[in-house]
């Protein structure tokens, strides 16, 4: 018998004009600090983050957005009491592969909105129809319209748990998985969970970490020295706030829209592949950048899509439920922005393609979608 709680409902987005009207007044009357003009070393520059919100409060049109993301098939459901809302894609082709995709923070499923036609009617977009998939794309729980958080508790051993029983009711038995940054933990855990049902694991913007092992480090490669030296001194202050004060920050986000655009738009340009005085837009659509800001806003998710740092980093540690997982993986590096090292990726994970490309970052599905969509297609057809 189905209950109330196994039931997938329909979603459209319908954000009164009210909330519209709200961020445009709080955006005129942002009080803005003085601040030296040093460019990007201490995070957003004043004059840049002025323009864009001027652009974001009269030139971007939500609206239009908006019935755009409303052509896509969206719905809702309710796991482990929490509210599910995703992107769901069926394939023309019977014989799709289904295929799960995770964003990661501070994105959204509005990552994947170029990969979503290649991927799931390859017939159409040049491609061979067997590598058809159909396309199941969540926001992870406490994002974007997955919110509010049914409570503390949602780390990534959980989500992977949810987004499991998510795939079993709507029927999928056997499925892959793709995710990155967040998503690339949240990928492997539902696959060491569910080993039996999901057939690969695709991951890029994947984070590998030495464990102080002796002899762990000899003989790394010149790059994968430096990609080590690079994490060390990255600079990781939104980490370790999201990680211990989520909820002191949450009031910022949550009251000043200036506040949560450049919360976001310091990342896009740390991550991006842009030249090294380039910007955000150098790399990501202007207004693709602003829907995925503007989910945020609107959903009043800046704090808790921040609570996920909190689980994993300080309430438990990542390898508490860890261990090496043996479904089948497929690495996708961007060299330009990318700190993963093979060796640390292969002692975590079944490593059994590993791709590293010059072109894209951190947002590879927003910044390189096609490259996305090869490599994707490359990976799941060796594993039919």
């Amino acid at each position: 018998m189905t209950t109330a709680a196994d039931d997938i409902r329909p979603f459209r987005i319908a954000i009164p004009q009210a909330d519209l009207d709200d961020l445009a007044t709080r955006l005129a009357a942002t009080r803005w600090p003085e601040l030296p003009d040093v460019g990007w070393q201490r995070g957003v520059p004043a004059s840049y983050l002025r323009e864009l919100a001027g652009y974001w409060r009269t030139g971007y049109d939500w609206r239009k957005h908006e019935a755009a993301l409303n052509d896509i098939p969206q719905y809702v459901t309710d796991v482990d009491g929490q509210r599910l809302h995703f992107l769901h894609v069926r394939s023309p082709e019977p014989d799709a592969t289904p295929l799960l995709l995770l964003h990661g923070w501070p994105g959204s499923f509005v990552e994947f909105l170029d990969t979503l036609g290649p991927l799931a009617d390859p017939r159409s977009h040049g491609g061979d129809p067997d590598d058809a998939f159909h396309l199941v794309v969540p926001s992870l729980p406490g994002f974007g319209f997955s919110a509010p958080l049914a409570g503390p508790g949602w780390g990534t051993q959980r989500m992977a748990g949810a987004l499991g029983r998510l795939m079993a009711r709507l029927g999928y038995d056997r499925y892959g998985v793709q995710g990155g940054d967040t998503g690339s933990w949240v990928a492997p855990a539902l696959g060491r969970q569910a080993p039996d049902r999901v057939i690969g694991v695709h991951v890029n913007a994947l984070f590998t970490f030495p464990t102080g092992a002796e002899g762990e480090l000899d003989g790394l490669t010149e790059v994968e020295q430096r990609r080590l030296a690079d994490m060390a001194e990255y600079n990781d202050g939104y980490l370790q706030i999201q990680a211990k004060s989520p909820h002191t920050l949450a009031y910022g986000l949550h009251d000043s829209p200036a506040a949560q655009l450049a919360w976001i738009v310091e990342h896009f340009q740390r991550l991006t592949d842009h030249p090294d005085d380039g910007l955000p837009d150098d790399a990501v659509d202007r207004d693709r950048l602003l829907t995925n800001v503007t989910l945020y806003w609107l959903t009043g998710t800046g704090g808790s899509a921040a609570q996920v740092y909190y689980e994993d980093i300080t309430a438990a540690a990542w390898s508490d439920e860890a261990g090496r997982g043996d479904v089948p993986t497929g690495v996708l590096v961007a060299t330009a922005r990318d700190l993963t090292v093979r060796r640390l990726a292969e002692r975590d994970h079944h490593v059994v393609r590993w791709t590293e490309y010059d072109r894209g970052g951190h947002f590879f599905a927003m910044e390189q979608p096609a490259l996305l969509v090869d490599d994707l297609r490359a990976f799941f057809r060796t594993l039919h």
